[in-house]
């Protein structure tokens, strides 16, 4: 019988090494960058995830990740108001709005 399969590879950068963020961020995207632990928030917002419960964005969202040319389609789908829903969901989770970070007196 074939000796165990090996596990399927996580994505892995040029060198060979663990994939990392810094593999898909050219020089001077730096200042775009979210942390690790705004990102962990997005998989833990209901609004979210309902948002996501939607055929139709997904599909979008399926789209622009396969697309080559990202930039435009982005563009185009900014026009969509589902999406611009699911972006601004997205923002107010990773850089909330000042206002609402103060507690009530």
């Amino acid at each position: 019988a074939p000796g165990p399969r090996p596990p399927a590879a996580p994505l892995c950068s040029p060198a060979g090494g663990p994939w990392s963020v810094d593999d898909i961020l050219r020089e001077g995207e730096e200042q775009d960058r979210v942390p690790l632990q705004k990102l962990q928030l997005l998989g833990e917002s209901e609004e979210l995830r309902g948002l996501l419960l939607n055929p139709h964005l997904r599909q979008l969202l399926l789209t622009i990740d396969q697309a080559e040319d990202k930039g435009s389609l982005m563009k185009k789908y900014m026009q969509e108001p589902l999406f611009v829903e699911f972006a601004d969901c997205c923002l107010r989770i990773v850089e909330p709005p000042e206002k609402e970070n103060i507690l009530p007196e």
